[in-house]
């Protein structure tokens, strides 16, 4: 089964620095029938302006992982890391037992186009962590690539819960396919271009559920960027 979230479904906030759109209920968004799809708790798709970001504040409890799709996002936290994450590069944030954290755009000049995500953890108060890995989006590879395990395999980020996260960056014709091990479901994301899942269009934007799927086939009708949520 496939169920589809289309693009303009999704919530909308636009603070004037930061235009975010919400895949499930987040802040001032609330949906009933969209708190997140088994361990996915947020996606929301954000462009901040030229130096501007989101000031210190805290979290606990969950993975967070940051996806940059252009520009630059300059990240800050209580456990004395600071980076600067760029396309190309993945960062995983675990909060665990409570962290604080700011993320700003990197630039005064161009804005910042990020997917932040939410994944529940597998278990509560850990000790909070951070890692940042990089995964050059050239040469194009037409494959899907796993970014996030929970034992990080195949030089892939380590998120303490039962999810394995893949990115596809394909051109147009080009088609890849994932397997569903038995009780397995996935979320795909459409962050850029236009893609036929099992045969369902999807474009920009647009996300969709799978449950009781033992393939994906993911087939690109225009160069895309994808992301895929392999769901315990």
């Amino acid at each position: 089964m496939i169920q589809v979230r289309p693009s303009e479904a999704r919530g909308h906030a636009d603070h004037g620095w930061l235009d975010s759109r919400h895949s499930f209920s987040f802040a001032d968004y609330y949906d009933p029938n969209h708190m997140g799809f088994r361990a996915l708790r947020v996606i929301n798709e954000d462009r901040v302006e030229p130096g501007r970001g989101f000031g210190t504040h805290a979290h606990s409890d969950m993975e967070i992982i940051s996806y940059v799709l252009e520009g630059g996002l300059e990240h800050k936290d209580s456990i004395g890391t600071g980076s600067v994450i760029r396309p190309g590069d993945v960062q995983r944030m675990s909060a665990g037992s409570g962290v604080r954290h700011s993320e700003f755009n990197a630039s005064k000049q161009d804005p910042v186009h990020f997917l932040q995500i939410w994944l529940l953890p597998g278990e509560r108060g850990i000790a909070p962590s951070y890692e940042q890995k990089a995964f050059p989006r050239e040469p194009v590879s037409d494959r899907l690539r796993l970014v996030a395990s929970p034992d990080g395999r195949d030089g892939s980020l380590t998120v303490h819960t039962d999810v394995a996260l893949y990115n596809g960056i394909l051109s147009a014709g080009q088609s890849v396919r994932h397997s569903l091990a038995p009780g397995r479901h996935a979320w795909v994301q459409v962050a850029r271009g236009a893609i036929a899942l099992n045969g369902t269009e999807l474009r920009e934007g647009d996300g969709a559920a799978l449950s009781g799927e033992t393939e994906l086939e993911l087939s690109a009708s225009a160069p895309s960027e994808i992301l895929v949520f392999d769901l315990a």
